[in-house]
């Protein structure tokens, strides 16, 4: 795709109001990951217990309470993708926790949780517009430390059918993020400052 297309994506808040954009694009792609909802890194997280349409109904229940801060990609009027970011509390559930907190000396202002984007629209740098967009909104908010944890892709074996959830290292190198501390074999925890 054209770099002249990559710029005509535009970004908007999850709200209640954007909530069916949100919606449609979720069950256009299975419920992402098998139904998550983008709840991983929510309080009430993923996994045994936990069923898609419960996943689904938490994460309307964030959007009703304004507990979600979340920027959507759109092409048009189609909503392709999104970033998640709040606050520690907001998302304090990671990837590698355990060992995210033995190197832990101060928790950042935000945490970057999940970058998705639509099946149909990968490689077209929907993501890029997404991580733009929350860094926007941090910055408009006041600003801070921000934390990414995304996975090494260099130096490391082909992940075939992989999709990286947190997005890739490099993604983030292109908005200044800066290594700090690895927590997984291929995971990194990541800042900058906005």
């Amino acid at each position: 795709m054209s770099e002249e297309r990559r710029t005509a994506y535009r970004t908007a808040p999850l709200t209640i109001e954007t909530w069916p954009d949100f919606s449609a694009l979720v069950e256009a792609n299975n419920g992402v990951w098998g139904g998550c909802w983008c709840m991983g890194f929510h309080p009430e997280g993923v996994g045994a217990g936990h069923t898609r349409e419960g996943n689904r109904q938490a994460k309307l229940g964030h959007v009703e309470r304004g507990t979600v801060h979340q920027v959507l990609v759109y092409d048009g009027a189609t909503c392709v993708g999104w970033c998640q970011y709040g606050s520690p509390v907001e998302l304090p559930n990671i990837q590698n926790r355990a060992r995210y907190e033995r190197g832990a000396d101060v928790l950042p202002d935000w945490r970057i949780g999940c970058i998705f984007t639509g099946a149909k629209h990968r490689g077209a740098g929907v993501a890029r517009a997404a991580v733009d967009g929350a860094l926007e909104a941090i910055r408009a908010a006041g600003g801070g430390v921000v934390e990414a944890y995304p996975e090494q892709t260099a130096e490391r074996p082909p992940q075939r059918g992989a999709f990286l959830h947190t997005g890739p290292e490099e993604l983030f190198e292109q908005f200044g993020f800066v290594r700090d501390r690895q927590i997984a074999k291929w995971r990194w925890v990541m800042r900058t400052t906005v």
